[in-house]
């Protein structure tokens, strides 16, 4: 039989990799490559995705001088200059008064009262083991760690990513929480689909991360989400179905479930969708599909018209193919500094637009949600605790959070999965705000 993959990855390749970082670089790879052997904590249950709520961890922050050698990434359009007016490419600010000095990096903006507005970086161990505490604080029950596979071939980036992964595990175990990997098709040609594979068996080999206690299983098996599968190429190009089913089959082989992130109009072919009849043939290959939703509706008319139109009919379609169904819900939309357009393009109406997506999944009979982004301050979804006094320098603008505390969003991710799991009463009415732990 004619084998449509490599199955085999080799180590040669490893070393091959590893010769050609510096030394120091090495080390730490090597470091942070090794299997977990720190507290794990009991908490949300690794066997099961029922009665969830995960969030998406992009992971994908970095400051000048916090040891990755990257400089600013993803805080900034213009490469070598730090974040300041002119210079942004984030809508939101971060809520950085919990962060301990060892964590924090000036910019060039500054609050009315002129303190200097630092940022924070996702290579710094201490945040991202933060990051899950909050989790865990707020009732999230865990993340699907980003990792992008255009950038696993470039050794600074993987190295990165790495130390991002290492770091997640570690806030995981001990903050009682689940994760998973989820790796991000976008911008990945064809011919290079293989490395999704040889990474994800690199993961198993030297960090034995199917066999850590706070990995994500779903049916027995670890859990693997791809996402960027089967939409049509009227955005970016995308990969054939040949590739991603070839890709999806041999993750399968390797003893693991597959979590698809697919386009929302899938069921139907239609929208952001391949019109393939052969579409659907790929996505039963999987065990969950969770169709991308952001910026697919603009406001609470919006959410009713796509739950009657494709939460309601896609989770009927999976259950007759027996699949699960992980729809995606996000608290508001806004790229104003990155892209141009309008600041708040999405509003968050004091958490309305989240909450009416929460109440629409369980009444459609979700049995589990997706919030985008526990820290996506780039386009405006992050969840996490965001400023709601942000610096204030022209020409940059941020979004505030209407009044709210800065933990509030984490909060009602947390009262999404009460209300799935049927911890809680159904009510229109959003979840009124609880004292936050951060002083204004």
């Amino acid at each position: 039989m004619k084998k449509v993959f490599y199955y085999i990855n080799k180590p040669a390749l490893i070393l091959l990799v590893c010769a050609a970082l510096s030394m120091p670089a090495r080390a730490a790879m090597e470091n942070v490559l090794a299997p977990y052997d720190g507290p794990s904590v009991s908490g949300s249950d690794p066997g099961t995705l029922q009665g969830k709520v995960m969030t998406g961890y992009q992971g994908w922050f970095n400051c000048e001088g916090d040891g990755a050698d990257l400089g600013w990434v993803h805080w900034i359009k213009k490469r070598g200059q730090p974040p300041g007016p002119g210079n942004v490419s984030v809508d939101l600010w971060p809520d950085t008064s919990e962060y301990d000095e060892d964590e924090l990096y000036d910019t060039d903006f500054t609050y009315p009262d002129g303190a200097t507005a630092r940022a924070f970086s996702s290579y710094n161990r201490k945040t991202v083991v933060r990051h899950f505490k909050w989790m865990a604080d707020y009732g999230i029950d865990g993340a699907f760690v980003q990792r992008f596979a255009h950038g696993l071939r470039n050794e600074d980036w993987l190295h990165h990513k790495n130390v991002v992964l290492s770091n997640a595990r570690e806030g995981a175990n001990r903050h009682g929480r689940t994760y998973a990997v989820m790796y991000d098709l976008t911008s990945l040609p064809d011919e290079k689909i293989r490395a999704v594979y040889d990474d994800w068996m690199m993961l198993c080999r030297e960090m034995k991360i199917t066999e850590d206690p706070a990995y994500q299983h779903l049916n027995g098996k670890p859990l693997v989400a791809i996402w960027g599968v089967g939409f049509n190429n009227k955005i970016k190009q995308r990969n054939s179905l040949e590739a991603c089913s070839n890709l999806i089959k041999s993750m399968k082989l390797e003893g693991v479930s597959v979590m698809l992130g697919v386009p929302t109009g899938w069921r139907e072919r239609e929208r952001d969708a391949l019109e393939d009849p052969e579409l659907h043939d790929m996505l039963r290959l999987a065990d969950v599909l969770s169709p991308w939703s952001v910026s697919r509706f603009r406001d609470l008319d919006g959410v009713e018209r796509h739950a009657e139109r494709h939460w309601a009919p896609d989770i009927a379609w999976t259950k007759d193919n027996d699949m699960d169904y992980m729809p995606v819900i996000y608290p508001g939309f806004s790229w104003y500094n990155n892209k141009g357009g309008e600041l708040g393009a999405i509003p968050r109406l004091k958490g309305r637009f989240m909450w009416a997506q929460a109440l629409a999944c369980e009444k459609a009979g979700a049995e589990m949600i997706y919030v985008a982004m526990f820290d996506e301050v780039d386009e405006g979804t992050a969840i996490f605790k965001c400023a709601d006094h942000p610096p204030r320098n022209d020409p940059a603008r941020f979004l505030d959070l209407e009044g709210l505390p800065s933990d509030f969003y984490l909060y009602l991710a947390g009262e999404a999965g009460k209300l799935i799991r049927g911890e809680i009463p159904i009510s229109d009415e959003v979840p009124p705000a609880i004292p936050s732990t951060v002083e204004d």
